[in-house]
């Protein structure tokens, strides 16, 4: 028998490098965090869902059949209602209340936190085992919700990170293959924070569409399917700014692999080295920086971090910083380290 109440977990997560390379086919970073979204579930006889968002105190309602379009926090719940659906699991009715200690639009991935919880969720109220579908479905079942329903045409780095998080791990992903591998995250003395800009930030509206659909043309261009398979020396032939977008990428793909070099050495001062040409990158090439993520940054760097960048989709949200021993982040900066993947707690 299906249980009558569940409480599912989706964390949100920290990308260390690897940005706006996803949908282009490289290579990233990432890791789940401690901080995330929580949806208590529990099954009711109609086919009815009402949810209500505790942070932002509102709630609404649908019948599960229902596929009208809707805007917000609310578009994921009846995406994923929908999505689900479509998969073949037999979504009945419920009420969810939705709440936890992520921000929205930080740059902490809440949107792929939502969409995991919610999947995880439904699928316990239906009876499903989340295993059965397999995870890298699950992900793309949610990547699904946010570009189709939500209109943000993201990639699975989000989803990928929030479900396959390990403790103590980063998840190196290669989006040409989908290959998934844990690289030991050892910080010993050294910490990694985020520090909010303040500026919030919305992947279906802003520059991140634009940005993508200029990676789309770059790659129309040079006759591939994605940038990471770009020549260095075509890439370079590229009218601007495709050739600033397609730089950006190629030289992501190689920070990547320098950083997963350097924490299997140990070698964190060369980390700290690779966020900062990260960023550079990112402000320079990609142009997804903002004067207040600017100034985030540099409170970062005056406070002695040996590295640090924007991290997310950009134009907002929060800047990564890398602390070695003894060196003291600003106060409002919060600590995060590798944290486990989604999952159900108990009731």
């Amino acid at each position: 028998m299906p249980p009558e109440h569940v409480r599912a977990f989706g964390p949100g997560r920290v990308n260390l490098i690897g940005e706006h390379t996803d949908y282009n086919g490289g290579l990233a970073l990432p890791f789940a965090i401690s901080q995330g979204v929580l949806v208590d579930a529990t099954a009711v006889e109609d086919l009815v869902i009402r949810a209500h968002a505790l942070d932002l105190g509102e709630e609404f309602a649908f019948a599960v059949s229902q596929r009208e379009r809707e805007h917000g926090w609310r578009a994921f719940v009846i995406g994923m209602a929908a999505e689900l659906e479509a998969l073949g699991v037999d979504v009945g009715g419920a009420n969810l209340s939705i709440g936890g200690d992520l921000p929205r639009g930080a740059g902490l991935s809440s949107s792929a936190a939502l969409e995991v919880a919610l999947c995880l969720a439904l699928l316990a109220l239906a009876g499903v085992d989340a295993e059965e579908p397999g995870r890298l479905e699950l992900a793309r079942v949610c990547a699904r919700v946010e570009n189709e329903w939500v209109g943000a045409q993201t990639g699975l780095l989000d989803q990928l990170a929030s479900l396959f998080g390990e403790p103590d791990a980063a998840l190196l992903i290669d989006f040409a293959t989908l290959e998934l591998e844990p690289v030991p995250l050892r910080l010993g003395g050294w910490r990694l924070v985020v520090l909010d800009s303040a500026q919030r930030h919305e992947h279906a509206g802003g520059g991140y569409n634009e940005r993508r659909a200029e990676c789309a043309r770059a790659c129309e261009l040079l006759g591939v399917q994605t940038l990471s398979e770009a020549r260095v020396s075509a890439a370079a032939q590229l009218p601007e700014p495709l050739a600033q977008r397609a730089r950006h990428v190629l030289s992501e793909n190689e920070r990547v692999r320098a950083a997963v070099s350097a924490l299997r050495d140990g070698d964190l001062p060369e980390l700290g080295v690779l966020l900062n040409s990260s960023h550079a990158s990112l402000r320079d090439d990609f142009e997804i920086s903002t004067d207040a993520v600017e100034a985030t940054v540099a409170r970062l760097r005056a406070a002695g971090a040996a590295g640090a960048r924007i991290i997310g989709g950009g134009f907002g949200g929060c800047v990564l910083g890398l602390f070695a021993p003894g060196e003291r982040p600003p106060r409002d900066a919060i600590e995060v380290r590798p944290a486990p993947g989604a999952r159900l707690l108990a009731s």
